[in-house]
């Protein structure tokens, strides 16, 4: 399927169209859609989902897994996380998005985005904005999630950002001992070093993951890296 640019161009070409001519996210994603040659933003998704890098990588992932993705801003790496909690609840099961960045609209508006009907995740998906996300407040939030479920954190950077929590890798061995122990798939979103240089590697990896404090990435079972439509996953063991 060939488009005129990636699709989370498209997206944000589709969002500074809504903003202009005042008019819903719906109505300028489906404008977008047209231009692209297709009837609405929803038979283009569709066209789409049938090659999607998150049902690929899905398919790739295991109950316990710990799973990095990482891109810069504007990337998509948001849009394919909640694209892999949209695969996980596909398959019957549940899914939570734990974020700061985005509120309920914002969220909703992003599953628009990604041609999801969230009617269709009715009591298989929760969100959480709370300030006072921390591993112990996602594992405390998480204590009835069953089997198999689909967690997403956006994002990692986020665990380091109160003194009064606990080291950043103390966080996160935490979460993996309780994701292997309850069988959950925990997806965190990664800020990446301003560092990283395209013109010298299509994607960014392990080594431009930004860390203000030390974290051991061979913590995380696997990586998914994006940058300009080129999507690089691998196992890290």
């Amino acid at each position: 399927m060939k488009l005129s640019a990636p699709i989370h161009h498209l997206k944000r070409k589709a969002k500074l169209l809504s903003r202009k001519e005042n008019i819903s996210l719906h109505q300028a994603l489906d404008r977008v859609a047209r231009q692209e040659g297709h009837n609405g933003w929803s038979f283009l998704a569709a066209q789409l989902a049938k090659s999607a890098p998150a049902r690929t990588l899905f398919a790739k992932l295991k109950p316990g897994d710990l799973v990095l993705v990482g891109a810069r801003p504007g990337q998509g790496k948001t849009l394919l996380s909640l694209e892999l909690a949209v695969e996980a609840m596909k398959a019957g099961n549940r899914a939570m998005f734990f974020t700061l960045e985005y509120t309920e609209k914002g969220i909703l508006d992003r599953f628009e985005a990604i041609g999801a009907d969230y009617a269709r995740f009715d009591g298989l998906f929760e969100f959480d904005c709370s300030d006072a996300i921390s591993a112990d407040h996602i594992i405390g939030s998480l204590a009835s999630m069953p089997r198999r479920s689909l967690v997403v954190v956006d994002y990692l950077q986020l665990l380091d950002q109160k003194r009064e929590k606990p080291e950043l890798a103390v966080q996160v061995r935490a979460l993996r001992s309780f994701a292997r122990r309850r069988g959950l798939i925990i997806v965190f979103i990664s800020q990446i070093d301003r560092s990283y240089d395209p013109t010298k590697k299509p994607c960014p990896d392990l080594q431009d993951v930004r860390l203000p404090n030390p974290l051991d990435l061979r913590l995380f079972d696997k990586t998914c890296f994006l940058n300009k439509g080129k999507v690089r996953f691998q196992a890290t063991v």
